[in-house]
């Protein structure tokens, strides 16, 4: 299991930007990645073709990352409800998460703490409406961890499934 876990890949979307925090840490700790068009989220991960480890194809897992870089891109992604909800649709046959690079954010969503002119209720009914809706779950974290984070969440799920059988 051990070695199996450890030639994780993480996948990352081709459109996805800003995001040398990221690649930095994984780089330091030898984590491996490519970068491909996925269909929806920024972040998946897989495990590779191993003849050693008597796995023929690569093992692909339905989950994904979306990541937003503040509050503000998250509200400007929401007020565009069809092509955020088109996403959405696409994910829900799978394990997705919403991150969100601002340790403070939920608390600045309801404050009303940041640029955008989008109502503090509004914004919080509309995240809160989206998650229950499509079964997803948002997380409010420091840029500083964020390559930590989207290891470990793809690392813990790929060996909870791999344990379970599935």
């Amino acid at each position: 299991m051990k070695e199996l876990l450890s030639s994780i890949v993480i996948l990352i979307d081709t459109r996805e930007q800003q995001n040398k925090h990221i690649t930095d840490y994984f780089n330091r700790k030898g984590i491996s990645y490519k970068t491909r068009k996925l269909e929806y989220g920024d972040y998946a991960a897989y495990i590779p073709a191993n003849e050693v480890l008597n796995i023929p194809r690569p093992l692909y897992f339905p989950a994904a990352i979306e990541r937003k870089n503040s509050v503000d891109e998250l509200a400007s992604t929401i007020k565009e409800r069809i092509r955020f909800e088109n996403e959405l649709i696409r994910s829900q046959r799978s394990k997705f998460l919403l991150l969100v690079e601002e340790a403070d954010g939920y608390q600045n969503i309801i404050t009303g703490q940041y640029k955008s002119q989008y109502n503090a209720k509004a914004l919080l009914a509309s995240l809160k409406a989206f998650e229950m809706r499509y079964g997803f779950q948002s997380v409010f974290i420091s840029p500083k961890t964020s390559g930590n984070y989207i290891y470990h969440h793809f690392y813990y799920l790929i060996r909870e499934t791999l344990k379970s059988g599935i």
